[in-house]
């Protein structure tokens, strides 16, 4: 033992000396003389002999901050003109490593606070700022764990050498600084006024949080509704706003890493290999290629490292659930190129037993592959080049009645299938320079979708919905900015390019041996009704963004966009097919257009009260582009108006109790105009139709973080939303749907986790997540009342291990995840029941 602390205690010297030795160089070529340097006091005595008179003397200046890195991390430069300033004993807060020099006042030229973000790849954030009573706060962020730093003093001022402590030299404490890159600039969390969620690495691992659902689950005001089978159904809101149209721009933006996701319809992806996570509600229009009326999920998944690691993971669980991920990260030319594959495999038996056919209905099967190449061959150039593909071959959508008993089991005479195959490339390029930054990201990324499904919810033999469709996005957008440590002025210029081609390969009916029982005696067995089409969508777009701090606690933002959308309705052909006879036609049509535009602008304010406060506001113009219909049966329901809307939004972050307790709240307005409802073919479930309403959104949205104890965490958050019609009369029926709520728009929504890691190894995870009265269609016929889900998690970890049991829908509570009015009976599908696994999970 005694020899062990010995050992540690030499080992510290020698990291310190080293760190001096390599420091020194790159400090010469600030113009310091190292040699002024005192040497670090051994005993009080000898630090009372070196140091000023400790009577009160006049407040020291500090009237210049610089930075250098060196071979061992970096170097900070306090400089002053006068005085001396007495050596500081750092503290560590989660990843921050806390420095406060008494008697002291920073008196920079440019401002009252210095920042520099990302100065090395590990350290995240240095500050250096004024607080109350003569004192100046350090503040140097690590990008996973708190640096570690040597703090001599000299005649120029305090000099910190600073290195990032090695795994087995971390310190835990109960405090942790989240870095964001929402808006295009790393910044603390607390700093960003907007309505922001972040998932981090370590949350996300610890919820082990793989899918949108998860995400999801965590996030006030987000939903996702999905099916139990085919994971190419799922519905997603933010704000009370849907992507219900199956063809059109989803109002929620998915992105993963820079790589703007196709429409939610091909987006239900595993994400085995993420880093953080960033939800941000509200128009996102001056920052982003893709605009966005509701908000961003922007996904960031582990990056190329330049040391190699690699990580694992084996689930078990419930209806024979296997799970494999894994991924592996190192250097191909050290401090250059680097490379990561990461990738996943699951597979299950289906929830719903189909007992007519004695086969499981809703089984799923498939993975997903990642590779990442990033090169640096100078500090101004940064070129990553990412390819990723998704394969999955799962059971039928499970289209069940939704008022049986037993919904679990049901008996129908086809099980019916589905499949998603996806794949996306993509390059970014960055050059920067100390004045500007410049970015290009070009992607492409194709989708296939196929399925056959029952329809009519019995034994009999009587209908079938085959559907085939297929997308490739091609994108690129351009971004000129400030550089990131920019203070005083931040801004951004940028413009954005997107071709989507969406074809509709086939969806229709199939009329089976039993349907001449239902439709009359014409009907002929075998015999269909069939469309397809093509389409194209050309979206470009230029935006642009300027935050402005003419006084250090305020800031002022006004962003602009403006965009054009043109839709092309190539050719769509409807026919009737009978066996062996010619097709006829129902419907043909080409070159049907639609155009659509919007300037688009942002006003925001946001003023910090005090370092652990701040409040925002904000005024933006959401908007949706129109488009065509590739699923249309009729003339009249070819187009669809583009949707518009104002957001009206207030805030205030604070941190509470040494940044122990973190508690946002954000308030917002929502009138849209020209809101587009998608109305659904009872047969196909497809769009059918898109109608314009006016609508009212108005909520809020809680996010509360607090860590009393090392190692006790707690998450919570809750969001509001009243979201109705306020003009909407369906035009076929004649119905009046004035007040009723918004489809897939839960009233609220709330989310609470508790979690406590031992010293020793023993984690422990309670979950609870709530979801208040839904709506599924216009006319509130179909609804789930609201539900709470329990999950919970159970493991012992060791320094490269971690073996847990879980439980998700620990109390096997039924509620409906997707329902349809189907010609008077309530149709759909449910959420998951109850299950239950055990998980090993490694890393090196």
């Amino acid at each position: 033992m005694y020899l062990s602390l010995c050992l540690v205690g030499l080992s510290w010297i020698f990291l310190c000396q080293a760190v001096r030795a390599k420091s020194a160089a790159s400090i010469a070529d600030l113009g310091l003389n190292l040699s002024a340097v005192d040497e670090r006091a051994e005993s009080a005595p000898v630090w009372i002999s070196q140091s000023p008179s400790l009577e009160a003397e006049a407040v020291i200046q500090i009237t210049d901050v610089q930075l250098e890195p060196t071979e061992s991390g970096l170097a900070l430069l306090l400089q002053i003109s006068t005085g001396q300033l007495l050596p500081v004993s750092p503290s560590v807060e989660g990843n921050d490593l806390v420095a406060d020099i008494s008697n002291a006042v920073l008196a920079l030229p440019d401002g009252d606070e210095f920042q520099s973000v990302n100065p090395t790849d590990e350290v995240a954030l240095v500050t250096v700022s004024n607080l109350s009573n003569n004192q100046v706060r350090v503040v140097i962020t690590g990008v996973s764990e708190a640096p570690v730093a040597e703090v001599n003093a000299s005649e120029a001022g305090l000099i910190f050498n600073v290195v990032q402590a090695a795994a087995d030299e971390a310190v835990e404490d109960n405090t942790l600084r989240i870095v964001v890159t929402a808006e295009k600039t790393p910044e603390v969390l607390q700093d960003v006024p907007i309505s922001l969620t972040v998932l981090t690495e370590d949350e996300l691992e610890d919820a082990d949080t793989t899918t949108l659902d998860g995400i999801a689950a965590n996030t006030p005001n987000f939903s996702s509704f999905s099916a139990t089978g085919s994971r190419s159904f799922t519905f997603y809101s933010i704000r009370g706003l849907s992507n219900q149209n199956f063809g059109s721009r989803d109002p929620v933006a998915f992105y993963v890493d820079d790589v703007p996701y196709d429409y939610g319809s091909f987006i239900d992806l595993d994400l085995p290999d993420l880093q953080q996570v960033e939800i941000l509600r509200g128009p996102q229009n001056t920052l982003y290629g893709r605009s966005s009326q509701a908000g961003i999920v922007n996904i960031i998944t582990r990056k190329p490292t330049n040391e190699l690691s690699f990580n694992s993971a084996v689930s078990y669980g419930s209806e024979e659930n296997v799970d494999l991920r894994a991924g592996i990260s190192g250097p191909i030319i050290e401090d250059e190129l680097f490379y990561r594959l990461s990738g996943n495999y699951e597979r299950r038996d289906g929830f719903y037993d189909n007992s007519f056919l004695d086969e499981d209905y809703d089984e799923k099967s498939g993975g997903t592959g990642r590779a990442q190449l990033r090169w640096t061959p100078t500090e101004t150039w940064d070129v990553s080049l990412n390819a990723s593909f998704e394969d999955y071959q799962d059971g039928a959508y499970p289209f069940v009645a939704l008022d049986d008993d037993d919904p679990f089991d049901i008996e129908q005479d086809f099980n019916g299938f589905s499949s998603l195959s996806t794949n996306s490339q993509s390059l970014k390029v960055a050059y920067l320079q100390p004045e500007f930054r410049v970015t290009s990201i070009t992607t492409r990324r194709f989708s296939d979708w196929a399925a056959d499904g029952e329809i009519d919810l019995t034994v009999a033999d009587v209908l079938r919905a085959p559907s085939a469709f297929d997308s490739t996005v091609w994108t690129q957008e351009l971004r000129l900015q400030a550089p990131e440590e920019a203070e005083q002025l931040q801004w951004i210029v940028g413009g954005y390019f997107e071709s989507r081609e969406f074809d509709n390969n086939g969806s229709g009916s199939v009329f089976g041996e039993d349907a001449a029982a239902v439709f009359g005696p014409t009907t002929m067995p075998g015999s269909s009704s069939v469309t397809t089409a093509d389409s194209r969508d050309t979206t470009w777009a230029t935006f642009g963004q300027v935050s402005y701090r003419p006084i250090d606690p305020l800031n002022l933002t006004v962003g602009l966009r403006y965009e054009n959308t043109d839709s092309e309705l190539s050719t769509l052909d409807q026919v009737f097919r009978i066996p062996g006879l010619p097709d006829t036609s129902l419907l043909s049509v080409n070159d049907v257009d639609q155009n659509s535009d919007a300037f688009l602008p942002r006003f925001a304010i946001d003023y910090r009260l005090s370092p652990e406060a701040t409040v925002y506001g904000s005024i933006s113009r959401g908007y949706r582009p129109g488009g065509v219909n590739v699923f249309a049966d009729n003339e009249a329901s070819f187009r669809f108006e583009a949707e518009r809307s104002w957001n009206y939004e207030v805030g205030v972050k604070t941190t509470w109790l040494d940044d122990r307790l973190g508690v946002n709240l954000s308030l917002f307005h929502n009138p849209v105009d020209n809101y587009q409802v998608a109305t659904f073919d009872p047969v196909t479930l497809f769009t059918d139709s898109v109608r314009n309403a006016d609508v009212s959104i108005t909520g809020l949205e809680l996010d509360v973080r607090a860590t009393p104890l090392e190692g006790l965490d707690f998450i919570a958050g809750l969001g509001l939303v009243d979201a109705e019609f306020t003009n909407f009369t369906d035009q076929t029926t004649g119905a009046n749907f004035d007040g009723n709520s918004l489809p897939y728009a839960p009233e609220f929504t709330y989310n609470f986790a508790a979690q406590y890691r031992t010293s020793f190894g023993l984690f422990t995870r309670l979950e609870l997540q709530g979801v208040g009265q839904t709506f599924f269609n216009e006319a509130n016929t179909v609804e789930q009342d609201s539900y709470a889900l329990v999950n919970a998690r159970l493991g012992y970890e060791f320094d490269q291990y971690g073996v847990y049991l879980f439980a998700n829908n620990l109390f096997d509570t039924r509620y409906i995840a997707q329902g349809f009015d189907f010609n008077g009976t309530r149709a759909g599908a449910f959420g998951a029941p109850a299950t239950y696994g055990v998980q090993v999970r490694s890393s090196f």
